[in-house]
């Protein structure tokens, strides 16, 4: 594990990264919630995402935003990082650029899963797929992109039906977490979510479905169009399904399954059942 940083629109940008990148590698962008860092993600996550860094195939960067936030695309966001009109995404092109890759894939936790929304509706070259973490589109009423040029991708999207923060059910966020996280405006809800990247892609089949206990994956799939997979986790909170247990004020933690092994099965990263465009 090495530390770097870079520069960008005069600011010094910093990132963790694990495992050995290359213009041959795949590159698996970590971008963290509200009021966290790459460091503290790392350990929120109990480094689960670690085990995406395999040897001569697969690299993971843990990202640091501006003050504890990325610079995301949603309307009614007033934190620093949109306050100050920070270069998210320039940041994101010169860690690609510093360290090469053979394909991207950005996974991010809520404010972070609405970072990896922007880069897929903003830059969508950049990436070949995305994973989206306690994060719902935000309403278009309330996303700068509306209109933007949004390429189809694989989209691997997770959310707990308790969430306490962000809801499942969409729409406004409570008082409360509209002030502590400096956010505000509605939302879509999670299969609302799902249904929109679904349309996106091009995808006009039914969703199938399965349940296994407490998760439920719901999987919208065509031949010659990239997935879009949602995994509902019934009960969970705002947290990452894995072996690590978040603090219990987010809600319940999802140890049946693992986000890592997730991820690496849907994209097909090295050492994984590939899956993305199955």
């Amino acid at each position: 594990m090495t530390s770097d940083s870079v520069e960008v629109g005069g600011r010094t940008r910093t990132f963790t990264v694990v495992g050995t990148p290359g213009e041959k590698t795949d590159l698996i962008l970590v971008f963290h919630g509200s009021k966290q860092n790459g460091r503290k993600h790392r350990a929120f996550t109990g480094g689960m995402f670690d085990a995406l860094a395999t040897a001569g195939t697969a690299a993971v960067v843990y990202l640091d935003g501006y003050r504890g936030n990325w610079n995301d695309a949603r309307r009614q966001s007033a934190f620093p990082a949109r306050r100050d009109d920070i270069d998210d995404v320039g940041f994101v092109r010169a860690v690609i650029d510093r360290l090469g890759a053979a394909r991207v894939f950005a996974v991010g936790y809520s404010n972070g899963g609405q970072m990896v929304m922007r880069l897929a509706h903003e830059t969508p070259a950049l990436i070949a797929g995305a994973t989206v973490l306690a994060a719902t589109m935000p309403a278009p009423g309330n996303f700068l992109l509306a209109e933007s040029g949004y390429a189809p991708m694989p989209v691997l999207l997770i959310h707990g039906t308790r969430d306490p923060i962000v809801s499942y059910r969409g729409g406004e966020m409570s008082w409360w977490a509209r002030a502590l996280f400096k956010v505000g405006g509605r939302t879509l809800s999670m299969p609302e979510t799902a249904a929109y990247f679904a349309a996106r892609n091009g995808i006009t089949a039914e969703p199938a479905g399965t349940r296994t206990g407490d998760t439920e994956r719901t999987d919208y799939r065509q031949d010659g169009r990239p997935p879009v997979t949602l995994l509902t986790v019934h009960g969970g909170g705002h947290t990452i399904p894995g072996p690590h247990k978040a603090p219990a004020v987010l809600g319940r933690t999802s140890t049946k399954v693992n986000t890592a092994d997730l991820i690496g099965e849907f994209f097909g990263l090295a050492g994984h059942a590939a899956d993305a465009h199955g």
